[in-house]
């Protein structure tokens, strides 16, 4: 007579096969989180440097329609405009800033790492330039660019036209 047994449980391979599907989707999430962080951060970036052209408009408003115009007016208005009860004006990557002060020209190069924002003064963006050619002459005095930077690769670029 055969006897039959009522084990519970489950077998190896429904085991391994659970467990072979479970480390395919973390290797999904964890090739897929780097990428998914560089755009958060430039993210961020691109709205530091609209939160930096707003904040010189206000600046304008403040001086008869006049813009930073050299390296200590940039760094006073970074100081006053850019900062929020003491912090300083952080990259998503945890430095400042570090914001120049560039005046229009042909050669001109854009930011090649991340955590760098240029202030042009009479440039606009070019929107059809890539590479470092995002700028065009022919602004005015009263036009400012600002550029950054982006992680994923490219600039962002920003004027009050």
């Amino acid at each position: 007579m055969k006897t039959q047994s009522n084990k519970n449980g489950f077998t190896i391979i429904e085991v391994v096969l659970v467990l072979a599907i479970a480390g395919l989707i973390f290797l999904i999430v964890f090739l897929a989180l780097p990428a998914l962080q560089r755009s958060q951060r430039d993210t961020q970036r691109r709205g530091d440097a609209s939160r930096m052209l707003s904040q010189l408009e206000a600046y304008a408003g403040n001086r008869n329609g006049n813009y930073p115009s050299s390296t200590a007016q940039l760094t006073t208005f970074i100081n006053t405009y850019m900062t929020n009860g003491g912090q300083s004006f952080q990259d998503p990557q945890g430095s400042n800033y570090t914001v120049q002060y560039r005046t229009y020209s042909a050669g001109y190069t854009a930011p090649t790492a991340a955590g760098r924002i240029d202030y042009i003064t009479s440039a606009a963006c070019n929107d059809s330039g890539n590479g470092n050619n995002v700028l065009t002459a022919g602004a005015g005095n009263r036009s400012v660019a600002v550029v950054t930077y982006l992680e994923q690769g490219g600039y962002f670029c920003q004027d009050n036209k």
